[in-house]
């Protein structure tokens, strides 16, 4: 049936069902200092002990290096240093998210990994715009959930972006 016979406030009444009916989003929850954030949970591959990275030369202030996972190379990069945060003390709590992005894996150290959490469409705010920092550019939304807030990032974004000195538009090929 065509919109044209379905009247207006109809359709907008279906297309606010639609929009009510949305699947919640899955986040992983981990902390950098005293903050909480949260990427979209599909774009996670695995998260693993934190490893010594094979430093290589010549690479971005933020990309510690690299490691071999199960053959493959990969760049890990220290989130601390990419938010302008201090350095930590590396210690058990510490890992190492492995992200699939565009079909290359990259690694983000963090102070540590909470918890899954799911969000509904209510619990999403939008980021209010702060011009102070560029880096607010990889913030999508915050969370709220109970007493908790986090901040969503835009992990493709974040990692993928020209200080980080990884190309995203392709996946390596040997």
């Amino acid at each position: 049936m065509s919109n044209a016979l379905i009247p207006a406030n109809t359709q907008r009444n279906a297309r606010a069902v639609a929009q009510s009916t949305e699947p919640a989003r899955e986040l992983l929850a981990f902390e950098l200092g005293a903050e909480e954030y949260g990427i979209d949970l599909l774009r996670v591959q695995e998260i693993r002990s934190y490893q010594q990275p094979t430093q290589i030369a010549g690479a971005s202030a933020h990309v510690l290096g690299v490691i071999d996972l199960r053959g493959e190379i990969v760049p890990i990069v220290d989130l601390r240093s990419r938010f302008g945060m201090p350095h930590a003390q590396i210690d058990a709590s510490t890992v190492i998210i492995v992200v699939n992005l565009n079909e290359r894996s990259i690694g983000a150290v963090v102070d540590r990994v909470n918890d899954v959490i799911t969000l509904t469409k209510e619990q999403i705010r939008e980021m209010p715009r702060i011009q102070s920092s560029a880096e607010h550019r990889h913030f999508e939304a915050m969370g709220v959930l109970d007493k908790r807030s986090l901040i969503m990032l835009n992990i493709e974004s974040l990692l993928g972006s020209a200080e980080t000195g990884l190309m995203l538009e392709s996946a390596q090929t040997s």
